[in-house]
């Protein structure tokens, strides 16, 4: 009997250290998943309030969050339930994770070629404008009224700048960090040597929208022409992709040697390293340097 009491006190002690050591692990996991979501929607927010006022562009990042949370649930959770394969899941998880950056790289870098490509058009209305008799100041604010967007927005900075009291030049050197772009680095040093010099300004704008102009041409000539091979890389790089989803839904038991196994898994390591190869090689050939 009392051989059976004890036995019975050994398991209600070990039923209830091992209730706490679940309550003590499930609360400590409910902490450090609180504290990590929190870190990273300050960090998200940060990142997405310095990136959209960049580009001047005024929004609640709080939003931007909610759908970045949705995706990084839902898709997946939607492939888990297609291919069953956790390989797949956790990668796919490890791409979303990336995607907001490489989404305000390419609007970042959109924006930058718009703007370059406004650029000649907005130096011949300078230089008509101080042709005309309006000083520099005022040519530049009737750019800044005349021009769209990006142009305006960052032209209308410089003005600003220039009205608190900074110096052209100095108002020039603060642009030229904020848009670290080859032609307007030039366009922009050339008017402060204009200035510095003291020659012809005018004469010095007006060449310099004339050769922004062709070297825009220049530029569209090129990516004219390499914009077919540019095409094909993508194309050989997005084929597999696409033919071991189709594999996947067509022959599931075949393919799913490739994802479940250690050989196939090295293999398909080696495959998707070699596709990034090749894809950079062809980038590397197609792109030339301006």
């Amino acid at each position: 009997m009392m051989q059976d009491l004890i036995s019975v006190s050994l398991l209600a002690a070990i039923v209830l250290l091992t209730f706490i050591a679940v309550l003590g692990l499930v609360s400590s996991s409910g902490d450090w998943l609180s504290s990590f979501s929190a870190f990273y929607k300050q960090k998200f927010t940060k990142n997405a309030n310095n990136q959209l006022a960049d580009m001047f562009v005024f929004t609640d990042a709080s939003n931007l969050f909610l759908i970045n949370i949705l995706a990084l649930v839902l898709i997946p959770a939607f492939l888990h339930y297609s291919f069953q394969l956790w390989v797949v899941t956790w990668s796919a998880l490890g791409v979303l994770f990336f995607i907001p950056g490489i989404v305000w790289a390419t609007l970042r870098k959109k924006r930058l070629a718009k703007f370059e490509e406004q650029l000649p058009d907005a130096f011949m209305m300078l230089s008509s404008s101080l042709q005309s008799g309006a000083s520099l100041n005022m040519a530049l604010e009737q750019v800044t009224a005349q021009s769209p967007a990006p142009l305006s927005q960052e032209f209308g900075l410089l003005v600003k700048r220039m009205r608190l009291g900074v110096t052209l030049e100095d108002a020039l050197i603060e642009l030229e960090q904020r848009l670290p772009m080859q032609s307007f680095v030039m366009a922009s040093s050339a008017i402060r040597i204009s200035r510095e010099v003291g020659g012809n300004l005018v004469e010095t704008i007006n060449t310099m929208a004339k050769t922004l102009r062709r070297k825009k041409m220049m530029e569209g000539k090129i990516e004219s022409l390499t914009a077919q091979g540019k095409a094909q890389g993508t194309f050989m790089a997005m084929l597999p992709i696409i033919l071991a989803i189709l594999l996947s839904f067509i022959e599931p038991d075949a393919m799913r040697k490739l994802y479940t196994t250690t050989e196939g898994l090295v293999v398909l390591a080696i495959m998707v390293g070699m596709q990034v190869l090749g894809y950079v090689f062809i980038r590397k050939v197609t792109s030339i340097d301006t």
